[in-house]
């Protein structure tokens, strides 16, 4: 086993001092060492997207990304979306007006990708948001709830930003 190293890692606005093996990721460094839950385990291999969160504002897949490599960087995970009044993000209101998810498991995934979607300018058209969107699987086969959710959303951030 190898030696623990100490991690200050900035999650959700918050500063996080951890002390962990260097090969633990960054899911499970947020699941197991810090009870942040809501990103999910699906593949544990980068095929699913279920594990998407943000570090620096860019969507990641926190099962192969290693928590050592986040020194100092910006990490949002699902449950820091929200505002601090509890309000929710557009695109997770979005996701439950149009019924956005079946079993659930995969909207976490979903949401931090479909934030990143429309931030990045990838949501112009229904191709364009199902194209940028297929590195996220939903088993349950929620995609056209999905894609009509993020067109939604986007509309309104636009709407929002003038």
């Amino acid at each position: 086993m190898s030696d623990k190293i100490t991690l200050n890692l900035q999650i959700n606005g918050q500063e996080k001092h951890l002390s962990l093996d260097p090969r633990v990721t960054l899911l499970d460094a947020l699941r197991e060492h810090l009870a942040l839950s809501g990103t999910k385990k699906g593949c544990d291999q980068g095929q699913c997207g279920a594990c998407t969160v943000h570090v620096n504002g860019r969507r990641v897949l926190s099962c192969l990304t290693l928590a050592a490599q986040l020194e100092g960087a910006e990490i949002t995970t699902i449950e820091g979306l929200e505002k601090p009044d509890g309000t929710l993000h557009a695109v997770q209101q979005s996701f439950l007006k149009h019924d956005g998810f079946q079993c659930g498991y995969c909207t976490p995934g979903q949401i931090m990708s479909a934030v990143s979607c429309i931030k990045e300018g990838h949501a112009g058209s229904e191709s364009e948001i199902r194209e940028y969107m297929s590195g996220n699987l939903c088993r349950c086969g929620a995609y056209p709830h999905i894609v009509d959710a993020i067109k939604e959303a986007a509309e309104q951030l636009a709407r929002e930003a003038v």
